[in-house]
């Protein structure tokens, strides 16, 4: 597996547990701009 795909895969999954860590705290707002950037961090693996 490539450097650059693990770290595509590091960036994705930061971004989905901030989110839901977020999302547990009730910043709902914060917790979706966060899954966007997920995703748009997953369109590059």
């Amino acid at each position: 597996m490539p450097l650059s795909r693990i770290s595509w895969l590091v960036t994705v999954a930061i971004c989905v547990i901030a989110s839901l860590l977020l999302l547990l705290n009730g910043y709902y707002g914060y917790s979706g701009v966060l899954l966007a950037v997920g995703a748009a961090a997953a369109v590059n693996l």
